[in-house]
């Protein structure tokens, strides 16, 4: 796990003439993007070290004029995911959960954890088998009864067929795969694939006691 990066935030359009950006921060409380130290890209080739200003701006080190702003917009900041605080017992960072393999009560392997989605309703895990195909599982005790990240996998007990809430499968359809450059895929009870940016990837989050609205209990 040392070497795994989490997405924290990602630099945006400039603002002014001496270098500043706006910056959307995926961490618990934004200014708390540039309290982890140098981020780096998504290549983990170069590094920026950040000082956290009012109204969603950053002033960026060795960066002074526009141009030099301009060049950064879009670009991925992560962190080394053992500068995270251990999360307390019965908690999880969501970003631990992508790569697991996920398991049925007969050990079958049903695929691996894509990403996790949170569309207001609780958090949700995009599954993905073999052939590509995508299913959303809701996170919580009674889907996901067995978290075992060390040893690298899930165990789940999916819901019935159509139990997920409307308006996860709205937000699923709303976000069509030519806007990621990717090939569309069949999603279980929904039209495309899902790759929500994540939000408060550095706070741990616990399960949901119970189904979402609409879900399993």
């Amino acid at each position: 796990m040392a070497d795994k990066r989490i997405l924290v935030g990602e630099i945006g359009r400039p603002h002014g003439v001496r270098g500043l950006v706006r910056v959307q921060s995926f961490t618990a409380e934004a200014a708390d993007l540039a309290t982890y130290g140098p981020l780096s890209d998504e290549r983990g080739e170069k590094h920026y070290a950040l000082q956290w200003l009012p109204g969603g701006l950053a002033r960026i080190e060795g960066v002074s004029d526009r141009d030099a702003a301009a060049r950064l917009t879009g670009t991925r900041l992560y962190v080394p995911r053992d500068r995270l605080p251990e999360p307390e017992e019965e908690e999880f960072y969501l970003a631990d959960m992508i790569g697991l393999a996920v398991r049925d009560r007969e050990d079958r392997v049903l695929g691996v954890v894509r990403s996790v989605e949170d569309f207001g309703a609780g958090s949700f895990l995009t599954v993905a088998d073999e052939q590509g195909r995508e299913t959303l599982l809701p996170f919580t005790r009674a889907v996901v009864p067995v978290i075992a990240i060390a040893e690298g996998y899930l165990l789940v007990q999916p819901p019935v067929e159509g139990q997920l809430p409307p308006e996860v499968i709205a937000a699923a359809e709303a976000e069509p795969a030519a806007d990621r450059g990717e090939a569309a895929a069949p999603v279980t009870g929904a039209s495309a694939p899902l790759h929500a940016l994540p939000r408060r990837q550095d706070a741990p989050k616990g399960r949901a006691p119970r189904g979402p609205r609409g879900g399993a209990a």
